[in-house]
């Protein structure tokens, strides 16, 4: 088809949707004309509330057949990258007692990972477990016959693989990087088709129907608030009921610091009480009732008045899924290597028993204690990136084996901390009394159960152990080794004479700025707090703000954390702080040669690392929402604060300009100084970096919140149009990579390794072995635990 008549036709597309009314209706921005999917969905809109999927089904016994431009951005390309995690040799190396460590690790990971379908979205529960019983009737392969029998083309299939790899690879609908909904890239009526032709629906129609309307219809909805997470009326959140909005979160942080609760492992649900508003604060835990947990004075939960209203504490989120990671975290506390490890794993049995933060940081402590495990892991509700208010983790477990070769590296970093950070650009008084040397060690993943899988971490997150007793830094080299990959032609926004360099040195200064972000980024800086007894951990009367050059006069109270005092952006703030050491530190020789890197070859690693920081500032724009004026994603939002401070540095350093592709499509073009960096760039970063370390320090919310959101407006004003360059990123982005992961099996009284291709087959393929031996009662759990909270979101 030539390219006139192509245009012709989605003309003719886009005259048709627009006379036909619909809620997931919206004008087409130029960037998103070019990267549209034509879908045929069976949809016609009604308002009715109960249950919460009939909102977004026909009422009507007459379906609409309807024209939808679907913006590339909700939807997996089919052919997105799917990888393989090696970690072969790495596990045939370990001995049969760390082999059944690793093993029993693995499965509370899994299953606790589940977790996440339930914080994500209403319906990710749903469609996991019919994605679930198709394909423990029948493989990719066997399926595909009927595919095609009931009038599936090879792409619509391939499509629908790839949403369910997508569906596995994120925990939910939701993509795990961005927050963005993604719905299958084919027309309704053709999945309905497959689902109906399966045989799971041929062993059983009622339940496989029943299980289609639940979730076909929010499956496919891409009403305003269903396009990303949020919360309210920005977006979908499970962390909260669908009632609760921002002051709601609010309150609820005032009333667990009042009551010295963490939120990590919290949801929250309003509801109405007689006339007066009630909030249940649920805790994760395998136990469901009131009772008082070995180590604390007294029971958490019960019922209390705050600030004329009504919050109950209450146990039981998840509990089948939490009793299963305690009891698998049992099973391999016999196959520990070490004190540690024993009295770690009985801590965070603990934890997930009955649903205490407190017994989490106990395990942590323990964790930390635990210097160069062979088996490393770690294992929880993590991360708050995806709570809309910042302070609820996501469940997420990891177990990797040490990569010694590449953990020399590291470690060699670790004995030259306390040298570096003298280098970084704030006062000494700022920075934490004692550098408490962490473990830093090159781990290759050998199960990551989440929403996704990160390139470093830097744990745990609690604030008051990070300060006085510690932390671990991980970076997972076979991740590393395959998520950055990438080829020429695909390489976006870059002069043609950097991409070869950009090729050759991103993977290796990816793994310096990994290094630094990590250990020197994350541990670095000190908070000021005032405890319980009034005791502060600096001195009043002497210590200045270098900014204002007036003494301290801010601080976190005792009760008070990171996350919970900046809430909204601490993630993106702190993303955003460790990136920026990774730059200002990369500069130093001796770092660069800890990594191997010296002469010429290091002044490449240095360029690069730079360069690519710039263009991920500009990519980052991607996952900006110009309706809601909101960042779905912190580290890029982080990338995109850094591009526009080495933009407003002026002098030549950065380059960023709006040309015609060879393609006549919009294009950009990003260029770098090299010569400019060590001293235009360096200074800006230095500048930049001591304020957002200042601000932190001194919990000053008002003021870091205005640096912060000053960088992060995305715009149409000024000397850069980055609402326009935004479409630009849109029509020229490259989905990420998704990952294939190995299961583990016993058999007798050693354990194998499973291993699957690197294809999105060989990824559906291996979440349906990794529940095989309790899939009907896990799928019952998790509708169950679904339905249960169904009417919460309306």
């Amino acid at each position: 088809m030539n390219s006139m008549y192509r245009e012709r036709i989605m003309l003719k597309c886009v005259r048709l949707w627009k006379r036909s009314p619909t809620r997931m209706g919206f004008e087409p921005t130029r960037a998103e004309h070019n990267g549209l999917a034509v879908h045929r969905l069976n949809h016609s809109a009604t308002s009715s509330c109960i249950p919460f999927w009939k909102r977004h089904c026909s009422s009507s016994s007459v379906v609409n057949l309807r024209l939808k431009m679907v913006d590339s951005q909700y939807y997996l390309p089919n052919e997105i990258g799917v990888s393989a995690l090696d970690c072969s040799v790495a596990f045939h190396l370990l001995s049969p007692q760390e082999k059944m460590y690793a093993h029993y690790l693995s499965r509370a990971a899994w299953y606790g990972g589940l977790a996440v379908l339930l914080q994500t979205s209403p319906e990710s529960a749903d469609i996991f477990v019919l994605l679930q019983r198709i394909f423990r009737k029948q493989t990719p392969a066997q399926l595909e016959q009927v595919a095609t029998a009931a009038g599936l083309s090879s792409e619509e299939y391939q499509a629908f693989l790839v949403y369910a790899a997508g569906l596995y690879a994120n925990m939910g609908n939701y993509k795990s990087f961005g927050d963005t909904k993604f719905i299958p890239n084919l027309p309704k009526d053709k999945l309905k088709a497959v689902v109906k032709a399966s045989q799971a629906f041929q062993d059983q129609p009622t339940e496989m129907e029943a299980l289609w309307d639940s979730s076909s219809c929010l499956l496919y909805s891409l009403e305003d608030r269903q396009k990303q997470l949020g919360l309210g009326d920005k977006g979908i959140s499970t962390y909260f009921s669908g009632n609760c909005c921002l002051e709601d979160a609010e309150l609820a942080q005032k009333f667990l610091d009042s009551k010295k609760l963490s939120a990590y492992n919290t949801r929250l649900f309003k509801r109405d009480n007689g006339g007066k508003t009630c909030y249940e604060v649920r805790l994760a835990s395998a136990v469901q009732k009131d009772c008082a947990v070995e180590g604390e004075c007294e029971s958490c939960c019960g019922t209390f008045n705050f600030e004329d209203k009504e919050f109950i504490v209450k146990r039981g989120d998840y509990a089948p899924l939490m009793e299963k990671v305690s009891y698998y975290l049992q099973q391999a506390q016999a196959y520990a290597a070490n004190e540690n490890q024993r009295k770690m794993l009985e801590e965070y049995t603990r934890s997930f028993t009955f649903g205490s933060v407190e017994a989490h940081k106990e395990g942590s402590r323990y964790w930390i204690k635990d210097k160069g495990p062979i088996v490393e892991s770690y294992i929880g509700f993590i991360e708050s990136y995806r709570d809309p208010f910042g302070s609820r983790g996501e469940f997420e477990g990891f177990i990797a084996v040490v990569n010694k070769a590449m953990s020399e590296r590291f470690t060699k970093l670790v004995s030259s901390a306390e040298v570096l950070l003298p280098e970084l650009p704030w006062p000494r008084e700022f920075e934490k009394d004692t550098f408490l040397k962490p473990d830093f060690t090159s781990l290759d993943v050998l199960t990551f159960a989440g929403s996704g899988i990160p390139a470093g971490i830097n744990i745990p997150n609690y604030d008051d152990i990070r300060q006085s007793e510690g932390f671990k830094n991980v970076s997972l080299g076979n991740v590393l080794a395959v998520a950055y990959a990438t080829k020429k032609e695909k390489l976006t926004f870059l002069e043609e004479e950097d991409k070869d360099l950009f090729i050759k040195w991103k993977g290796p200064s990816f793994e310096v700025q990994v290094g630094l972000h990590e250990l020197l980024g994350h541990g670095s800086g000190k908070l000021f707090v005032q405890d319980d007894k009034g005791n502060f951990n600096f001195d009043q009367s002497k210590v200045t703000n270098p900014e204002t050059g007036e003494l301290v006069s801010s601080w976190y109270r005792s009760s008070e954390t990171w996350d919970s005092k900046f809430s909204t952006i601490a993630s993106s703030y702190e993303e955003c702080r460790a990136e920026c050491v990774g730059l200002y530190l990369c500069l130093n020789k001796q770092v660069l040669s800890i990594f191997g890197h010296e002469g010429q070859d290091a002044e490449d690693v240095v360029y690069i690392n730079w360069l690519s920081m710039v263009r991920a500032g500009l990519l980052g724009l991607e996952f900006y929402t110009p309706e809601s004026k909101r960042w779905r994603q912190a580290h890029m939002q982080a990338r995109f604060v850094i591009l526009r401070v080495l933009l407003e540095a002026g002098e030549g350093l950065v380059g960023l300009e709006e040309v015609t592709g060879q393609d006549s499509k919009p294009d950009a073009r990003i260029t770098l100084d090299r010569n400019k960096i060590h001293t235009v760039g360096k200074n800006a970063i230095h500048k930049f970096l001591c304020k957002l370390q200042v601000l932190k320090a001194t919990a000053d919310v008002e003021g870091g919140r205005a640096l912060y959101d000053s960088y992060s407006t995305v715009s149409d004003s000024g000397a850069h149009n980055f609402l326009r360059l935004r479409e630009t990123v849109l029509l020229r982005k490259e989905a990420r990579k998704m990952f294939v992961q190995a299961n583990t099996r016993v058999n007798g009284d050693s354990v194998e390794l499973v291993e699957y291709e690197g294809s999105v087959a060989g990824l559906i393929h291996s979440f349906t072995e990794r529940f095989q031996d309790e899939a009907e009662q896990l799928e019952a759990d998790l509708l169950e635990l679904s339905k249960s909270d169904a009417s919460c979101w309306c």
